[in-house]
């Protein structure tokens, strides 16, 4: 089913994208070995001591990346914006005293100098900033002849292409120690996410670039605490690389995103809930038995996309017909019937509505489509 839905999903994005991209991976990256990455650290930098005794606890619980906010892009102008500049010797000296390597945001060039002058390990492309070709551009030609690793985050809005392009741009620029961070899209609809996952989108990424080592923030996602166990350990079983999470020594006093920092225990403690799965097994009988289900799985795939086929060969009679009697493509009391319809013999054989909803939207965006071509160009 899974291999349909990717099908219907390139079928909405109506393009196929091939990325040529050489990309380091995360062996090059000097990090201890470990079964799985862990960035985390407090939103903002706030005090020397407040980043001091955030290192001093996380280095205690796996974490093998220190994260700050320098420079904080906020929303509206008034709220804390980060301290700047002077925050970054804080940030590198605590990730090294206690054998952590240091990342931070940058969203200019003047953010990348002052950087690399202060000696970070790490930088970080924000959602604000991936969104805008300009601006990962300007990021892009200050990187020129460095050998840095950047992570990207994913634009704010559900763009793949957006994304793909920021590392792309990265990449021309020479480097190739490049990561992607999936923080989840904004919404105007109501959701108890701060930022929809839409898994489809990641995953799609790493499809395009397979080599492409990839993280999940967990924090930007929830935006609050209660989900984030439940989002990182979906993150792993879907064979993220890794976790960015957020931290603070004292997150009720954090001047920035109180309400999705865990504390340094508190981290641990959910750490140690998180089950980290094998991508892969040496058991020849697991191997055979994956295998002939998996063939069952294509068979019964290609037989789908079969009728799918044959569908729509009988909406290309109706659009034929529809022309000949000059009649409307869209059809609004049909879609309601086909909805209605649909979903009540989803639920009759255990289809969850979102599943029959994504099938039958993407079918009926395919059959207006060539209906569409129909009616203007005769075909």
């Amino acid at each position: 089913m899974m291999a349909f839905i990717s099908v219907l999903y390139m079928l909405i994005c109506k393009q196929i994208m091939t990325v040529n991209t050489a990309i380091a991976g995360l062996s090059e990256w000097g990090l201890p070995a470990a079964k799985m990455v862990l960035i985390s650290g407090p939103c903002s930098v706030e005090s020397e001591s407040q980043i001091e005794q955030t290192a001093a606890a996380l280095a205690q619980h796996q974490v093998q990346i220190l994260r700050g906010g320098i420079w904080k892009p906020r929303t509206r102008p008034g709220s804390f914006m980060g301290i700047g500049d002077g925050a970054l010797p804080w940030l590198v000296a605590a990730a090294k005293k206690h054998g952590l390597k240091s990342a931070v945001e940058v969203a200019n060039a003047k953010h990348v100098e002052a950087a690399l002058k202060a000696g970070v390990d790490i930088l970080w492309i924000g959602a604000r900033s991936t969104v805008s070709p300009f601006v990962v551009q300007e990021i892009a030609d200050a990187l020129q002849g460095v050998d840095i690793p950047v992570m990207i985050k994913n634009p704010i809005n559900p763009d793949l292409d957006l994304w793909i392009g920021a590392i792309e741009r990265i990449n021309h620029a020479g480097i190739q120690k490049i990561a992607a961070i999936h923080r989840g899209f904004s919404t105007y609809e109501k959701n108890i996410y701060r930022n929809v996952p839409n898994w489809n989108i990641p995953l799609e990424l790493k499809r395009l670039i397979p080599n492409i080592p990839l993280f999940c923030d967990p924090s930007h996602i929830c935006g609050s605490l209660d989900l984030i166990q439940h989002i990182s350990q979906k993150a792993l079983d879907l064979n993220f690389d890794g976790l960015m999470i957020e931290s603070h020594v004292d997150p009720h006093h954090a001047l920035s995103d109180k309400d999705q920092q865990l504390s340094p225990a508190a981290l641990g403690a959910m750490l140690a809930q998180l089950i980290i799965r094998s991508s892969t097994s040496t058991d020849q009988v697991f191997i055979d038995n994956l295998k002939k289900l998996r063939n069952d799985i294509d068979k019964i795939d290609l037989d789908m996309l079969e009728l799918v086929a044959a569908r729509n060969k009988i909406i290309e009679a109706i659009g034929v017909y529809k022309k000949e009697n000059n009649i409307t493509i869209f059809q609004p009391e049909r879609w309601a019937e086909i909805v209605a319809t649909r979903k009540q013999y989803g639920d009759e054989i255990k289809l969850s509505d979102e599943l029959i909803m994504d099938i039958i939207k993407a079918i009926h965006r395919e059959a207006i489509a060539i209906q569409t071509n129909i009616l203007n160009n005769g075909k």
